[in-house]
């Protein structure tokens, strides 16, 4: 304890009369002990740095184990094995347990997507499973709470690929407070409809929404357009992606069949792809007031959520479609029935068509 506590040997010898030999001794042996002790021990750092390493290891005996070849196959075997486990493991780990250089695998795999069908096939995937989560939160969930709802689910996925993946389908938590985002919102994107379904004319309001389907393992985006007029579907388009793109591609075919004035309102939900810049500078050009529903407020624009309903229960719910072709050739024939066959309670059960050429004969009456 006293060489311990740093006391002077020469003190502590003619204290004791232990030989000076023997103390020596003693001393180099605890020394000894000690240096080896230090060895023995790992700190906090080297504990954690151990514990990935362990961690790295067992990923690459669990992808091993699982792989259709071994790291010693040809390069194109180990390429294509890697790239199904993209976005379930990291890519460092995929390329160490392959054997393959990371920019190998980043050119085989990131730089050739478009033409790769499995990777935009789990995409569309993680997409579509995304924009479910997303809205059963009310749009509240950000990415990394999306990731642990989805790991819990048992995908392999990353923060940062939902992070990804919502940006590039526009979706933004709410990051404000209640109150702070109801009255930004609220002078931002004004409901000029206040749930009046009722015009006197063609081409007064149109309203829109977007829905999705599932066929086999692929979500389709079904956007549509509708007069509150007349009932009429005036455009509609299906895409495999929700984006801006489609809603402003789906208003230019309305817009071009129709020819409307610039007193037109259109009236949407408040969607991430309605609400976009792109969007908002469109109908500025063509001067055009947008009209938004409140947000999570789905009465606002109940005239396309009863039409989607329909939709559904009189034609995709009840149908096995043997092809992606077959489906869309579906939704064509179901879009001609509803304006020219389907009679509306709304219309005094006229169809959108009859309701249409009254309102053009009256026009050439008057």
């Amino acid at each position: 304890d006293r060489v311990i506590s740093g006391e002077l040997s020469t003190h502590i010898l003619a204290d004791t009369g232990i030989p000076k030999s023997t103390f020596y001794g003693w001393l180099r042996a605890y020394r000894e002990e000690q240096e080896a002790d230090n060895r023995r021990t790992v700190s906090i750092r080297n504990f954690h740095l151990l514990e990935n390493k362990v961690a790295r290891l067992e990923s690459i005996v669990e992808i091993l184990k699982s792989a259709p070849c071994t790291p010693k196959a040809p390069l194109r075997q180990r390429l294509y094995a890697a790239e199904q486990l993209y976005g379930k493991y990291n890519v460092h780990v995929i390329c160490d347990a392959f054997d393959i250089p990371r920019g190998t695998f980043y050119n085989h795999v990131l730089r050739n997507k478009k033409d790769n069908t499995w990777y935009a096939k789990r995409r569309e995937e993680l997409r579509l499973r995304i924009q479910e989560i997303f809205d059963e939160s009310n749009q509240v969930f950000g990415a990394a709470k999306i990731a642990a709802v989805m790991k819990s689910e048992g995908f392999k996925i990353s923060n940062e690929m939902v992070r990804t993946l919502m940006r590039d389908m526009g979706l933004v938590s709410i990051r404000q407070s209640a109150k702070k985002l109801y009255e930004d919102e609220g002078r931002k994107y004004k409901n000029h409809l206040n749930k009046e379904f009722d015009t006197c004319k063609l081409n007064e309001v149109w309203v829109s929404d977007v829905t999705y389907f599932k066929y086999g393992e692929n979500a389709y985006y079904i956007c549509v357009i509708i007069d509150l007029f007349s009932r009429m579907i005036v455009g509609y388009k299906i895409s495999k992606t929700n984006s801006t793109q489609l809603v402003k591609t789906t208003f230019q075919i309305a817009y071009k069949a129709r020819q409307p004035d610039s007193s037109l309102v259109f009236h949407t939900d408040r969607g991430s792809n309605y609400r976009s810049k792109t969007m908002n500078d469109y109908m500025r050009s063509l001067n055009i007031t947008h009209s938004f529903s409140r947000a999570h407020v789905p009465y606002d624009n109940s005239v396309m959520e009863s039409f989607f309903a329909s939709m559904k229960r009189e034609e995709l719910y009840r149908t096995k479609y043997r092809s992606e072709s077959d489906f869309r050739s579906a939704v064509d024939k179901y879009m001609i029935f509803y304006n020219t066959k389907r009679p509306h309670k709304k219309l005094q059960y006229k169809t959108p068509e009859q309701k249409e050429e009254e309102y053009a004969l009256k026009l050439k009456d008057f």
